[in-house]
C-alpha cells in the first residue's frame, strides 16, 4: 500500500455541493479538518464517542446524529463483578444533540433526566453525565480528560467516492482523572493508570457497512504511554487507514491493512491482529466480557459485538525498535450496520 498524504494545513471536509474536498483526503497528527457537511439529507453521519478504561472498570459516553434520529447512548463496566449497565435513548431527528464542525467543539444532550456535555477546557476535556434513571439507578460522572502538550493523535479522511466519504478522529493514551457515582458507590479514575479514547466521526456512508476496530491504551515500565487503533473493512480499497500507533504522545501511522482475524461462532475466543505487509503490529487479543447492542428500526438496523479484553504482543516503534504490549485494556469488535 502507497504512503497515504499527511496534511499540515487547515482544510474543508465537504465542498458546498455536496462533495468530498479532494484537498481533504490524507491523514495529520493534529485535528485540522473543518467536517461541516452539505447536503445529503438524512444521510449524514456525526458522532463523539469517549470510552475510558482503567484496570477495574470501563465507562463509555456517546453522542450521535444519523439525520433522521439521535442516538446518545452511555454504558459502564465492572471487571470483576461482570456488572455492565447500558442506557440508549432515541430522538426524532437528532433532536436536543448538539454536535460540532471540529473535534474541539464541545458537545451535548439535555433531556429531562438525562444531560450530557463535552467541554472543550484548558488542558483537555471535561465529561459531565447526570442520569437519574440507569437501570434504576441515579448515574453521575464527571471525568477530566488530560491532552500532554503536543500530544498527537489521529485524524484521517477515508474517500469512497466524491459524495459518500467519512473523516474520524481517533485519540487514545489520554490520562484521565474523576469519579462515577453509581447508586451508592464511587469510582475513581486516576491518570496514572485510567485513559481516555476519542472516536470522532463525521460524513456520508454508503446504506450498508461493515467494520472491525480495535484501541488500547496503556503505560508501559518506564513511564512512557502506549496506545493502539486499527480498523479494517470499512476502509479496504480506499487507499485510506486508520491504523497508528501512539507512542509516548508521538503519532506512528501506518500506512498498511491490519488483519483481524477471530471467530464469529465464538466472539470470546482470543483475537490475532497483525499487519498485512510488516511485523510492526502482532497482537494477541483476549475478551474477558462480550457487549452486543442490536438496534432495529426498519431503517436503522446494526449489530456490533464488542469486545472487551487484553491485548498482549509486540509492536515494532518508529525507528523499528520492539515494544512489548502486556495486558493492556482495550477493545476489539465486529460491527454490520444498515444506516
Amino acid at each position: 500500500m502507497l504512503p497515504e498524504r499527511e496534511l499540515t494545513q487547515t482544510v474543508d471536509l465537504c465542498l458546498p455541493n455536496g462533495k468530498l474536498n479532494p484537498q481533504a483526503v490524507g491523514w495529520s497528527r493534529q485535528p485540522l479538518q473543518n467536517c461541516q457537511l452539505f447536503g445529503h439529507p438524512l444521510r449524514k453521519k456525526r458522532w463523539n464517542y469517549w470510552c475510558v478504561t482503567s484496570p477495574t472498570h470501563l465507562f463509555s459516553v456517546t453522542l450521535s446524529n444519523v439525520d433522521y434520529a439521535g442516538l446518545p447512548f452511555v454504558y459502564f463496566l465492572d471487571f470483576a463483578t461482570g456488572e455492565f449497565i447500558e442506557k440508549t435513548i432515541i430522538t426524532p431527528f437528532g433532536r436536543n444533540v448538539s454536535l460540532g464542525d471540529h473535534v474541539r467543539d464541545d458537545a451535548s444532550f439535555s433531556v429531562e433526566g438525562c444531560r450530557i456535555s463535552m467541554e472543550n477546557v484548558p488542558g483537555g476535556v471535561r465529561i459531565l453525565v447526570d442520569i437519574a434513571d440507569f437501570e434504576g439507578k441515579p448515574l453521575k460522572a464527571d471525568l477530566r480528560v488530560t491532552e500532554p502538550e503536543m500530544h498527537e493523535s489521529l485524524n484521517v479522511v477515508v474517500p469512497w467516492s466524491e459524495r459518500l466519504f467519512q473523516f474520524t478522529a481517533k485519540n487514545n493514551t489520554l490520562p484521565t482523572a474523576g469519579r462515577i457515582l453509581l447508586g451508592g458507590d464511587e469510582i475513581a479514575f486516576t491518570p496514572e493508570n485510567s485513559f481516555a479514547t476519542l472516536d470522532f466521526g463525521r460524513g456520508v456512508w454508503p446504506y450498508q457497512g461493515f467494520w472491525n476496530w480495535a484501541s488500547f491504551s496503556t503505560r508501559l515500565p518506564d513511564g512512557s504511554t502506549l496506545g493502539g487503533n486499527f480498523g479494517a473493512g470499512w476502509t479496504d480499497n480506499t487507499g485510506s487507514t486508520e491504523n497508528a500507533l501512539c507512542v509516548d504522545g508521538r503519532l506512528i501511522k501506518l500506512s498498511e491493512d491490519v488483519i483481524f482475524s477471530y471467530s464469529t461462532q465464538n466472539f470470546k475466543s482470543p483475537w490475532k491482529l497483525r499487519t498485512a505487509e510488516t511485523k510492526r503490529v502482532d497482537l494477541t487479543f483476549t475478551p474477558f466480557f462480550e457487549r452486543v447492542a442490536k438496534t432495529d428500526m426498519v431503517v436503522i438496523r446494526s449489530e456490533v459485538h464488542q469486545m472487551i479484553g487484553h491485548f498482549d504482543g509486540m509492536m515494532l516503534g518508529e525507528n523499528g525498535e520492539a515494544i512489548e504490549v502486556r495486558r493492556a485494556v482495550g477493545w476489539a469488535e465486529d460491527h454490520h450496520a444498515r444506516w
